[in-house]
């Protein structure tokens, strides 16, 4: 048997530590007899399949379906809230859930500024009755490897937009994310230049598929998915997404973000998925959907085909 070493092991390769007991109270389970057997393996099936029991909190009411969500089979919800990239809470995917649970979304103002006609400070509760609900079921792919597919509860950003009236200066979109050491313990390490920054080009933030999101399988984000205001943006890899947003910015310059601040050679600007561009450490052409075994060929900006235009002429391998 080959066993590697752990310096020889990228993060994608690891199973989770949800996963993994989850998967040893199942092989225990299945050691009993008679009825214990049965219960075991509702158990295992509850962990392929996607949950009935939502816990997240409050309902959504009047959401309304998407056409551009996908078919396939959404990620069970103890997966997707128990394993997150959140590094303002924790660099390890388990702790997040737990670290965030107090974590205070109300009272919540987000300012918008930069180049727009008028500036403007509102509450989320405000941005969130802009336009009506609807939910949309995409997947992710990020770029340790890892996949979901997750029921997504918000709006086109575009709505957003259209409401600030950017001025014509305005080229890019910048996203910045709540910087508070009292509640973000991640914050006191500086694993990253702190607050979080993102940005978009003012194209790609106007695309039908950009969401501004604020909730998922039908109840409010979960504090550890980016309650109460993130963006998600299925054709590119989950560090894009920006969590708990208080500032959304118009600038007529490429907003430097946080990931090519931290390492410019690893995580470009576009950070489009791409199968054809490795990252250094790793190949990008697979990855594996939380919860399963074997790995899937991993498409081009993540099967999202209706954003190719945007990109029409670009090197995507000099803009990664």
């Amino acid at each position: 048997m080959l066993i590697k070493k752990s310096e020889g092991i990228c993060s994608s390769e690891i199973t989770s530590k949800n996963v993994y007991l989850n998967r040893r109270k199942f092989l225990a389970g299945a050691a009993l007899s008679g009825a214990a057997v049965a219960t075991a393996a509702l158990k295992f099936r509850e962990l392929a399949a996607p949950s009935s029991t939502v816990l997240a909190g409050n309902k959504i009411n009047g959401i309304g379906k998407s056409p551009f969500s996908t078919t396939e089979t959404v990620t069970p919800y103890n997966d997707v809230t128990h394993y997150n990239n959140y590094y303002e809470f924790s660099t390890e995917k388990d702790e997040p859930a737990q670290l965030a649970k107090n974590f205070r979304t109300r009272p919540w103002k987000v300012k918008i500024d930069g180049q727009v006609a008028k500036k403007l400070e509102l509450d989320v509760d405000e941005i969130i009755k802009m336009a009506p609900p609807e939910e949309r079921i995409y997947r992710h792919r990020c770029v340790e490897g890892w996949s979901i597919v997750v029921p997504w509860v918000g709006f086109s950003l575009s709505e957003l937009i259209k409401r600030v009236n950017p001025t014509s200066k305005a080229k890019f979109v910048e996203f910045t994310t709540l910087y508070d050491l009292t509640q973000m313990p991640g914050q006191r390490r500086n694993v990253l230049e702190w607050p979080y920054v993102e940005g978009l080009r003012m194209d790609e933030a106007m695309h039908p598929l950009a969401l501004l999101c604020f909730g998922m399988y039908g109840e409010d984000l979960p504090n550890q998915d980016g309650a109460p205001l993130r963006v998600v943006l299925p054709w590119k890899y989950g560090f894009k997404s920006a969590k708990a947003i208080v500032r959304i910015r118009f600038t007529d310059k490429q907003p430097m973000n946080t990931w090519n601040i931290s390492a410019p050679q690893e995580y470009g600007f576009y950070a489009n998925v791409n199968p054809h561009v490795d990252h250094p450490r790793w190949s990008q052409a697979k990855e594996r959907r939380l919860g399963e075994f074997f790995k899937r060929p991993t498409l081009m900006f993540n099967g999202y085909d209706q954003v190719a235009s945007l990109y029409s002429g670009m090197d995507l391998k000099k803009n990664f």
